[in-house]
């Protein structure tokens, strides 16, 4: 059964819209030692985040975010700056980097600056994106930094596919 909470961002902005430069920032989000443990329990069971007795023992002394989870958190505050954006599809990621752990009680954003816009050389109907990311923490420093390789549509493309409709072709 489908969550009557959840309603999708169907996305206007194509390839042609978008500029070399643009910055954007997400809300806030508190990280939790109860999510932390159930992320890490159901993904990512290594001790140091899955159990906050062993974790004392390791080299952060206390329990952290797995770095999947510190990516699964920056795909959801991603959405909320960037899902107005008509993506064909995200193809990689360069130089992703886990700099500083993320704790409990940590409050997280994200950042995202479009880097390099290059048209297809092949096909009218896309463009490559490149974004730089930052998962950024309270105190300010970048928890997490990648540049991530994206295919948009182009108003060519999303005319062929049908305005409005969100499935890729």
């Amino acid at each position: 059964m489908p969550d009557p909470a959840f309603a999708p961002v169907v996305p206007h902005r194509t390839f042609e819209d978008l500029s070399v430069g643009e910055f954007r920032r997400s809300s806030e989000k508190l990280v939790t030692q109860e999510e932390i443990l159930a992320f890490a329990r159901a993904y990512d069971p290594q001790w140091f985040h899955s159990d906050p007795e062993l974790a004392r023992e390791s080299v952060f002394g206390e329990v952290v975010a797995s770095g999947i989870h510190v990516l699964a958190m920056w795909r959801q505050l991603d959405h909320e700056i960037n899902s107005d954006i008509d993506y064909v599809c995200g193809v990689g990621w360069d130089e992703l980097r886990l700099k500083r752990a993320i704790r409990a009680g940590d409050v997280i954003h994200v950042t995202s600056e479009i880097v390099d816009l290059r048209p297809s050389e092949t096909r009218s109907d896309r463009g490559t994106a490149l974004t730089r990311y930052a998962v950024v923490a309270q105190t300010g420093e970048e928890a997490v930094t990648f540049t991530s390789i994206n295919l948009v549509y182009t108003r060519e493309g999303r005319a062929r596919r049908g305005a409005g409709s969100s499935a890729p072709a």
